[in-house]
């Protein structure tokens, strides 16, 4: 049996533009990405005394995380295992499906490797990297003369 897109143009004739909205929002570059690349986004931000590393991570548990330090190298992976029972959801789209990954982040020499926080909340592992005292930013006011 083959698949073969049916473009039907009878339904463009009476309501135009109705398909292009569901195309729009399937066909997003978003979506698209996250498909091929099957690993978390992140966003990464400093503050004045710690670099902050967020993976959003929906449907794990805090237990399937893995965080290695190996020299300046922080990696975190997941190994799931698919569930086999019979109660197992037929998906029309499914958007996330994370059975195992590696993300890895180079820490800049900044960072206190001997300082580093993970916490699980809420679908996103947040990872709090200390910085160095020597590297955190220094405030002061500057009199004008």
């Amino acid at each position: 049996m083959n698949l073969v897109k049916f473009n039907n143009n009878l339904n463009q004739s009476l309501l135009p533009g109705f398909n292009d909205v569901f195309d729009s929002i399937f066909n997003d570059t978003f979506f698209n990405d996250r498909l091929i690349s099957r690993v978390p986004a992140a966003n990464i931000s400093e503050s004045e005394n710690h670099y902050h590393v967020e993976l959003a991570a929906p449907g794990l548990k805090k237990g399937d995380f893995r965080l290695n330090l190996d020299r300046d190298v922080l990696n975190i992976s997941v190994e799931q295992n698919m569930e086999t029972s019979d109660t197992q959801k037929n998906y029309n789209k499914r958007e996330y499906s994370y059975h195992s990954w590696v993300r890895s982040f180079t820490l800049p020499e900044s960072a206190n490797p001997d300082d580093i926080q993970a916490f699980y909340t809420d679908g996103i592992l947040n990872i709090e990297i200390a910085k160095r005292e020597e590297a955190k930013m220094v405030r002061r006011q500057i009199e004008i003369r």
